[in-house]
């Protein structure tokens, strides 16, 4: 059993080095840029993504907001839109589950601010509708979404695709993503300005 376990894991592991590889640095660097951006005019930065994608866009707000801004002269303000239960929960129970991010939004988000919404199918219908609704209201958009790209990739005004289906292995890539633009700021100079 144990010589096709590791037949398995280095598979496993050759299939995640292969959808790095479909990662194009000179797009990562565009979102770098934008984070940058948004940080020197004080913009509001929000994520969100469900299941999987949900905690990345957690994970992803306490390293920006708390690592990143540790090395920089002002803080990031960022918000990730999955964090407060209660108040998704009342959305979803007293509009639509297709509501609990736009809604938020609507109380936080000022036109040149930046969401990034996180999918792997890239048809999430509450971040379809956010984006739209960001779209509508001049709030920037990137969208981390895998192979099948979906409606999301049409409305992006950046767009990064991992180019795999695996579900596993395309949230890991976007926390990949995540992490390198966290660490961005923390490690390298440029970043900062």
């Amino acid at each position: 059993m144990l010589p096709r376990m590791n037949d398995w894991i280095a598979s496993y592991l050759s299939a995640q080095r292969a959808t790095l590889e479909t990662l194009k640095p000179a797009e990562l660097a565009g979102l770098v840029e934008t984070l940058r951006k948004a940080w020197a005019e004080d913009r509001q930065i929000f994520a969100a993504g469900n299941g999987g994608s949900a905690a990345n866009a957690s994970h992803f707000a306490v390293d920006l907001g708390k690592g990143s801004s540790d090395s920089l002269q002002r803080r990031f303000r960022i918000l990730s839109l999955t964090d407060n239960v209660a108040w998704m929960t009342a959305l979803g129970n007293d509009y639509h589950y297709d509501e609990v991010f736009v809604r938020q939004l609507m109380n936080y988000a000022r036109a040149g601010d930046v969401f990034i919404g996180i999918s792997v199918s890239g048809n999430s219908p509450n971040l379809v509708k956010t984006m739209e609704w960001c779209r509508a209201n001049g709030v920037r958009t990137i969208a981390l979404v895998g192979a099948k790209r979906g409606r999301m990739a049409e409305l992006a005004d950046q767009l990064i695709v991992v180019g795999d289906t695996h579900y596993g292995r395309v949230e890991d890539a976007q926390m990949t993503i995540l992490h390198l633009l966290c660490y961005a700021f923390m490690e390298t100079p440029v970043a900062k300005g």
